[in-house]
């Protein structure tokens, strides 16, 4: 069996994560990722590796934590690929792509390899997927849908740890124009027209 498919297995059998960032979400950063390959030159045992280890360690939004979740994991990933055949410059790659693959973290990695990370991540945030992800995670922490007063910030600026829509606007409009693959970009424009459509539908049911 490949080391990659060893992996899978250890990932798939460690990671008890919330609905929003379990080995499901893997497997479609994980598919995302193969797609993208297919239009990049990169490394795709490295892409594939930091991918399936990018949220080994995953803090809930809730904790303090959640910003360090990509930090801690990059330090994991090191300890975890020492038991397979990857070189040390190798596991650098994995180590750095994991590092900045995060949103919060605002930075882009100095590899393709972490750029398609980031963007094949990124498209799991959107489209119907990333609904789903969204109302997940604020049911999850208790967040009340949308702000009766002003539901799609047009007077405000959006607080998404108070309201779940809120997201949209905080975060999710945002990653469309910071892709780094031109794939990433086609499909993340793709994606984001759901998004809008599903709040054009929302508002004409509130």
């Amino acid at each position: 069996m490949k080391s990659i498919d060893l992996l899978k297995l250890e990932v798939k059998d460690k990671l008890k994560n919330d609905p929003a960032h379990d080995f499901e979400h893997i497997m479609r950063v994980y598919r995302n990722a193969q797609m993208i390959c297919k239009h990049e030159k990169a490394n795709e045992k490295l892409v594939l590796a930091a991918v399936l280890l990018h949220d080994i360690i995953s803090y809930p939004k809730s904790d303090k934590r959640s910003k360090n979740s990509s930090i801690e994991s990059a330090k994991k990933s090191r300890q975890i690929l020492k038991k397979y055949d990857y070189s040390y410059s190798e596991i650098d790659i994995v180590y750095e792509a994991i590092l900045t693959h995060s949103f919060s973290q605002n930075s882009v990695s100095d590899t393709m390899e972490g750029k398609i990370l980031q963007d094949a991540d990124r498209l799991d945030a959107l489209g119907a997927i990333g609904i789903a992800r969204v109302f997940a995670t604020g049911g999850s922490l208790g967040r009340v849908f949308y702000n009766s007063e002003d539901p799609f910030c047009k007077k405000r600026n959006p607080e998404d740890n108070i309201w779940t829509v809120d997201h949209f606007f905080q975060k999710l409009f945002l990653l469309e124009s910071k892709m780094n693959t031109k794939y990433g970009k086609i499909e993340a424009k793709r994606r984001t027209k759901i998004l809008k459509k599903f709040l054009a539908d929302l508002q004409k049911e509130i």
